[in-house]
Formats: structure tokens, sequence, C-alpha cells
């Protein structure tokens, strides 16, 4: 039997490398207030990795709105995100996210970023890391987002990298729902309230050790989720 080796980190955004996943909930809460729409905390947390159609679609609860409609409040909901992404600078990244990539990097492993978010590309240029990653796959890059694994599998394509040497970093349901249908270990950063489906569990990237991940890959049997709480 062939022990597979790890050979790359595939990194959500939102939530993973920075709290962006703030910035989302108040500019749909916005958006929401503007138009009369119901929406909560817990509703917001829902959204955590969903494509922007997609959580419109959740925030409208069986509404049907035409196309017109639908298009115009994504924009809007965009414009105001992208005006609040101005006011990121690297000091946003969150604990742990560069020590992990310098790592990866001496240890040759490939990198890549996998996030639904059509503003990838401006949020890693606002952090100062997009040129940190190997490939980078956004909102624009599949048509099933997550929960679909597709944003994965194309990372995994895109880097030359067998999915089962690949493992996935994710803050959202839906991306550890994708990402293991995508045959990849994952790592869900969060409370275990919210990722617990991960094989592993860590609160933030400075829980991360090579040598487990390492480990992940090498048994290829996803154990129960582990908590690494500091």
């Amino acid at each position: 039997m062939t022990t597979m080796t790890l050979q790359a980190l595939i990194f959500d955004l939102d939530g993973v490398l920075t709290d962006t996943a703030e910035l989302h909930y108040r500019t749909w809460q916005r958006v929401a207030e503007e138009e009369g729409f119901a929406f909560s905390r817990s509703l917001g947390d829902q959204l955590r990795g969903v494509s922007r159609r997609a959580s419109l679609e959740a925030i409208l609860a069986g509404r049907v709105l035409s196309e017109a409609q639908m298009t115009a409040l994504q924009a809007r909901k965009n414009d105001h995100f992208l005006t609040m992404l101005n006011h990121m600078t690297p000091a946003d990244l969150l604990p742990g996210v560069l020590p992990l990539l310098d790592d990866a990097r001496a240890s040759g492993l490939r990198t890549a970023v996998a996030s639904a978010s059509q503003n990838a590309h401006a949020v890693l240029d606002r952090l100062g890391i997009r040129p940190r990653f190997d490939v980078i796959c956004d909102g624009h890059s599949v048509l099933h987002s997550k929960p679909a694994p597709d944003l994965f599998l194309l990372a995994a394509t895109r880097l030359n990298v067998p999915p089962s040497a690949c493992v996935v970093f994710e803050d959202a349901a839906a991306g550890i729902v994708g990402a293991r249908a995508a045959g990849m270990m994952v790592v869900g950063v969060g409370p275990p309230s919210r990722v617990a489906a991960a094989n592993l569990v860590v609160s933030s990237l400075a829980n991360v050790r090579l040598a487990d991940l390492q480990r992940l890959v090498a048994d290829r049997q996803p154990p129960a989720a582990e908590e690494m709480y500091a």
C-alpha cells in the first residue's frame, strides 16, 4: 500500500486568511435593511462560503424577484463590500497565516486559494499576500460553487497535484462538504459547532503544524474531528 505525501495546501479566504466574513455580514445586513428583508446573525453565519447569488436567495427566503432585480441587489451588495474593502491592510491578516505560508514554501508545498468570493484577487492584493499563492480560484472560476467540490478540484488540477495529496482550510460547513467531496482532507478553522465535520479542528491557523497535516494525508483515514484550542 502506497503512502500518500502532502503536496499542497488549499485555503478558503473569508474567515480563514482574513475576517472578510464580518464585512460580508455587514454588507448583506445593509442590503436587507434597505429592502425590508429579515436578516440575522445566525442567517449571516449560514452564508459563510456561499456564493453571492445563493446568499441572496437564502435572504429572500422564497420571495421571487425578477432577474434584473436579483442582479441589481447583488451589485449593490458588492458596491458596499468594495467600499469597506478599501480600508483593509496587511494588518487584517488573521493569526498564523504568514508563518504557515512561509513553512509551506520552505517545505516545497504548493499553495492555492479556493474561494467563492468574486473579489478574492482584490482582497489578496489588499492583504499583500497574492504572490504567495501558486493558484487562485474564485467565484468566477467555476459554474458550481461550494458545497460542490468544483473549486477544490480545479485548484488541484491547476496545481498539478492529486486531490488526495491536498489539505484544505475552511471555516464554513459548505466548504467542508465540498472539500471532502473532492477527496481532500480538511482542517476546520473556527468553533467546533460550525466546523466539526472537518478532519481536524483548530481555533486559528496559529495552531496548525505541518507535521499534523502530513499525518492526515499519510493516514488517509479521516479521524474524528480533533480540537486544538490553546
